[in-house]
């Protein structure tokens, strides 16, 4: 081994035990789930678009099982087959995770923290951050732009607006896939009822249809022609996308609803000044999104207290990490001027637990260290 690389090994210790103390210091014990795990839940979770970056593999019962894209859920399967599912517990990880990435290495090294169970959800989601801050700050790296979102309020004013919900699903499907809302906006506004369709009886019977009975209808439908998918989509898909059509064919999504969606998705800037933003909007449209604001001012307060300063932090109501189960805070913490690439990012994602198995929901808050990107830009910032 070179000396230069011996230092560079040296270097990536001390950061690493830097690391795991602060996080062993904030109550964070240390989790090493397995390697393999089951490919099953990564694909639910995140869609089939993610076995194209998947190591997949078959074991000899045909259980499909994929090396770990990342470690959230591992982290969080384990604590629902302990003792402590359930109950408040936090856990800190550094380890080796998996995943094809064009001109980049497919095995890299994530670091992070998962706390699960904890009930004051707004002072855990202030201590994700602060926590996110100290590890930025164990690479040396201080001069980061803080980046944050709340989901939960977008999914509050949707329901507030009591849409139908296909449209409901359609938009949040576009906000957590980062695609463009104003593009999907002006669609669903546009009339539809001029354009006719080979599948016109289908839609017909769907018509007024909620999700089950329409999933049901189309599943009855392929079985009847002895196929389970059509050009790849599921038949849950298909159902989806019937469902959307027929509600389409009664009309465009109103646009007292759209004004109201463009007004909420345009507010951005200092977190105090977005909630001033916020209660006003729901005056002017005479909606109710209290609780969600006043849990996103509360974590403003908590965040505060931590220590973070408040008004160098960029709030977005249109912010989002593009991962269908997160359910309220987002954050990215970058280093300033690099606009593409996190150095940590987490967030709320209450749903994971449900879906992952719990009976019950378990609150989570959690962030991932992007261990390669802040090691690069640590050495050049103590070069």
């Amino acid at each position: 081994m070179t000396a230069t690389a011996t230092s560079n090994a040296a270097g990536s210790a001390a950061w690493a035990d830097t690391l795991l103390l602060s996080f062993a210091q904030a109550g964070y014990v240390r989790a090493e789930p397995a390697i393999l795990q089951p490919a099953e839940p990564f694909l639910d979770l995140s869609g089939e678009d993610i076995r194209k970056s998947l190591y997949l593999t078959t074991d000899l019962t045909g259980e499909e099982l994929c090396l770990r894209p990342d470690l959230t859920i591992p982290v969080a399967r384990d604590y629902l087959a302990s003792r402590q599912a359930g109950q408040p517990a936090g856990f800190s990880y550094l380890g080796p995770v998996f995943r094809y990435r064009s001109g980049q290495a497919s095995e890299f090294l994530q670091a992070g923290i998962e706390s699960f169970g904890r009930q004051d959800r707004a002072a855990a989601d202030a201590e994700m951050l602060a926590l996110a801050l100290e590890a930025t700050a164990a690479f040396g790296v201080r001069d980061v732009e803080i980046r944050t979102g709340d989901v939960a309020l977008f999914n509050a004013l949707l329901d507030a607006l009591n849409l139908y919900p296909v449209w409901r699903r359609r938009l949040v499907k576009d906000f957590n896939r980062k695609i463009s809302l104003e593009q999907d906006l002006e669609r669903l506004a546009a009339a539809t009822t001029a354009t006719r369709s080979e599948y016109e009886g289908v839609l017909a019977a769907l018509a007024g249809s909620d999700r089950k009975a329409a999933l049901a209808f189309v599943t009855d439908l392929m079985s009847i022609a002895g196929t389970t998918n059509v050009g790849g989509r599921t038949t849950a898909e298909i159902a989806d996308r019937f469902l959307e059509q027929s509600t389409l064919k009664g009309g465009a999504l109103p646009r007292e609803a759209i004004a109201v969606l463009k007004r909420f998705l345009g507010i951005s800037g200092n977190p105090d000044d977005a909630v001033a933003e916020l209660r006003a909007l729901t005056r002017d449209a005479k909606l109710d999104l209290a609780a969600a604001i006043d849990q996103f001012e509360s974590r403003v307060g908590f965040m505060a207290a931590r220590g973070i300063d408040v008004k160098q932090t960029r709030f977005s109501t249109a912010f989002g990490r593009g991962l269908d189960y997160y359910t309220g805070f987002e954050f990215e913490v970058h280093h300033r001027g690099n606009g593409a690439e996190p150095l940590v990012a987490g967030g709320r994602y209450d749903g994971l637990m449900t879906q992952l198995g719990s009976a019950e929901p378990i609150p989570a808050v959690g962030f991932s260290v992007w261990v390669d990107a802040l090691n690069r830009i640590g050495r050049k910032v103590g070069a």
